[in-house]
């Protein structure tokens, strides 16, 4: 297939502006968009250009909903955060939102089931509608976590009114218990879950906000608890430095002995003729991947990782090779039978240009937590390494 011939797969099969990028056909970003060397930007200010990123949590939400209609997914909370409904994706964009979920999940629930007795806490990016915590909290044996999701102002406001509305949140949430839950129009703190309005951005300017002892961390952060951060195609949308920025003022927040994680979900590849086509048709319609460039590859995503102090373990994987790799074979079979899917090889292509990116420290502690690691070890893709000792 000829480049002048490869669809925006991204957004052409939908009129309303885009949703950020990846299978699935919209992703969760938001960063904020500012110029990138490597492309040329439409000539929008800035406002309209953070709406275009917090806009896409709508298409994520829509993408999400059609995936559980068809069967790809279960997720009984995806209703409640359905802004629009019954409209159908095309196969290719249903087929690419199972494979980003499912790769996702089963790191986090690796991360979470090992050593289920100890207590740990996830960080999620750019959260916007998400239903991963609601998800765990209504399993049989919920996992002992503290769950933030930080987002700018208008995404979280929408969730809290969300919440407030619907009674199977609000009972997971314990959101009418005013001792232990305070709720604002745009923030939420409960024993177990946080909800903070961010702009990401001004973590990576070292102006994030103020805790009540005047620290300037972040609150509700438990600094001692093994920690996974997640960033579901939300760096991407930064500057390169300002990412860079984000991702270790998190760590800041943690002891230096506590273990910790970090998950990306992020496009690759822009230097071919499927990437470059992708990369423009985006850009026109204010959508720019700054990260794009700088990890453009499988090794660039790993060694970045190791670049944040992620130094026991790592591992980078296109989505082609989690379907491949990671679903089992009664699975695919299951899969394939939803739904007739034509566009095989434009699917093949669109995996092949986004990743899932992994990586942990054990830290220094000595104890059972030692052990939480060992599923992510376990997962084809992994590539262990020395720790860095002074």
């Amino acid at each position: 297939m000829a480049a002048t011939q490869i669809p925006n797969l991204l957004t052409a099969r939908n009129p309303r502006p885009p949703g950020g990028g990846g299978p699935g056909g919209s992703s969760r970003a938001r960063g904020g968009l500012r110029r990138h060397d490597a492309v040329e930007e439409p000539a929008v200010d800035r406002a309209a250009k953070d709406k275009i990123v917090q806009g896409t949590d709508l298409d994520a939400n829509i993408s999400r909903m059609s995936a559980v209609e068809v069967g790809y997914l279960s997720d009984p909370f995806a209703k409640a955060f359905a802004t629009v409904g019954g409209q159908r994706r095309f196969p290719i964009i249903n087929r690419g939102t199972y494979m980003r979920t499912r790769a996702i999940d089963l790191l986090v629930e690796t991360f979470l089931d090992v050593q289920p007795s100890i207590r740990k806490q996830i960080i999620s990016l750019g959260a916007g509608s998400d239903t991963r915590y609601f998800r765990l909290s209504s399993r049989r044996s919920p996992p002992d976590v503290l769950y933030h999701e930080l987002d700018f102002p208008i995404n979280t406001a929408l969730k809290i009114a969300t919440i407030h509305a619907d009674p199977s949140l609000r009972h997971i949430v314990h959101i009418d218990d005013p001792i232990s839950v305070l709720a604002t129009d745009t923030e939420l703190h409960a024993p177990n879950y946080h909800i903070h309005a961010l702009d990401l951005r001004s973590l990576g300017r070292g102006l994030g906000p103020a805790s009540p002892d005047g620290s300037g961390k972040l609150g509700h952060i438990d600094p001692a608890l093994p920690t996974l951060l997640i960033s579901e195609c939300c760096l991407t949308y930064l500057a390169p430095d300002i990412a860079d920025h984000v991702v270790r003022h998190f760590l800041s927040l943690l002891a230096p002995a506590t273990p910790a994680a970090l998950i990306l979900y992020e496009p690759i590849n822009p230097f071919d003729a499927f990437g470059k086509v992708m990369v423009s048709n985006l850009a026109a319609r204010g959508i720019v991947m700054q990260t794009l460039h700088k990890y453009h590859s499988l090794e660039a995503q790993k060694a970045r990782m190791r670049d944040y102090g992620f130094v026991t373990g790592k591992g980078a994987v296109d989505v082609d090779f989690v379907y491949q790799e990671w679903v089992e074979e009664p699975e695919k079979r299951r899969v394939s039978a939803l739904e007739m899917l034509d566009e095989v090889e434009e699917l093949n292509l669109l995996a092949k240009h986004y990743c899932i990116a992994w990586g942990w420290r054990e830290g220094s502690r000595r104890g059972e937590d030692r052990g939480i690691w060992e599923g992510w070890r376990a997962l084809r893709g992994t590539e262990e390494q020395e720790e860095v000792r002074d």
